[in-house]
């Protein structure tokens, strides 16, 4: 096998995928096919939109695919007909049935976005945040008909910090998968022969974010909140109910002074560095948000304009009966 020179088919939807489709289609190797999602409808005119991916693949002049699954035969035989060495997956969101998993030549590579098996599944990035991970990184995986299941190839780690959103480390994670997967695909007969296993008695799962889980529950613990906050940036953001407005958090972090027996969801101060709330167990700072209908602006940004919206004594989100502090 002369891996200088693979016949790759890409398949991935999000920006996330399409960092790593540049970077195939600047490498040695050949870009035979690409396979994203179906266009949806996005904006306010629900127009139907195409994939980053689709647009990056389109703009370099490669075919793309689109079927609404690949457990159909035809689109599986269609599959097969392009005659790839491997099928590289990133972030594609589709289910791989086994006769796609043995369709290319050598094998299906995914690049996943945690040190696996911790967070197998949909939202690694998130769940890691909201979790207190202390790190993450990207595995680079040979697929099997499992979820996030199979050998593991290669691996690089990164720290994570009280600052971390999911947003940046969206960013971080997409370039270090990139050079990973192209070490990986320069030196494939290597790394296949060395795969790891996985245990799967270490593994977690990483279920879709879900826009309810976004409203924000005063009776936890400040700490929980937090990093919620920076799990759900840039989707779909924390909030809470500010009467009848849906007050958007984009960034805070927590405190552990207390200061009473304050009913959680309380605004204690409101200064410019930012609008201290109680929590089940300490204190929340939200230094960025957003009122309905305007921009994310900075604590002392949204008190310039609207200071009476958030007097101290003023109580956030609906009313609450008792829950557990995490």
């Amino acid at each position: 096998m002369n891996s200088s020179s693979l016949r790759i088919i890409f398949a991935g939807t999000p920006q996330f995928a399409a960092t790593h489709l540049r970077g195939l289609l600047d490498s040695r190797h050949e870009l035979v096919a690409v396979y994203t999602q179906p266009d949806r409808p996005a904006g306010r005119g629900k127009k139907l939109q195409a994939s980053p991916v689709k647009q990056m693949a389109e703009a370099a002049g490669i075919a793309v695919f689109q079927p609404p699954s690949l457990r159909d035969e035809q689109a599986q035989q269609e599959l097969a007909r392009l005659g790839a060495d491997v099928m590289v997956v990133v972030a594609y969101g589709l289910i791989l049935p086994q006769q796609v998993l043995d369709a290319p030549r050598i094998a299906c590579l995914n690049v996943h976005a945690s040190l696996l098996p911790r967070w197998r599944g949909a939202a690694p990035i998130a769940r890691a945040i909201e979790a207190g991970d202390t790190e993450s990184g990207v595995t680079i995986m040979q697929m099997d008909a499992g979820l996030d299941t199979g050998n593991m190839l290669a691996i690089a780690r990164c720290a994570l910090d009280e600052k971390t959103t999911a947003a940046s480390l969206h960013e971080q994670l997409a370039g270090m998968g990139l050079p990973l997967l192209l070490e990986v695909l320069d030196t494939l007969p290597e790394h296949l022969a060395r795969g790891r296993g996985q245990d799967s008695e270490q593994a977690t799962y990483a279920s879709k974010i879900l826009k309810p889980e976004a409203e924000i529950d005063w009776r936890e613990s400040a700490d929980t909140i937090a990093r919620k906050t920076r799990a759900f940036n840039p989707f779909p953001i924390s909030y809470t109910m500010l009467g009848d407005n849906r007050l958007k958090v984009h960034a805070a972090w927590a405190s552990g002074e207390a200061e009473g027996a304050a009913q959680p969801g309380t605004i204690l101060k409101a200064l410019a560095t930012g609008i201290v709330i109680a929590c089940g167990q300490g204190q929340l700072h939200i230094s960025r948000l957003q009122l309905p209908g305007g921009k994310a602006l900075s604590t002392e940004q949204m008190l310039n304009a609207k200071s009476a919206l958030f007097a101290p004594g003023t109580i956030l989100g609906p009313s609450q009966g008792p829950v557990e502090s995490a």
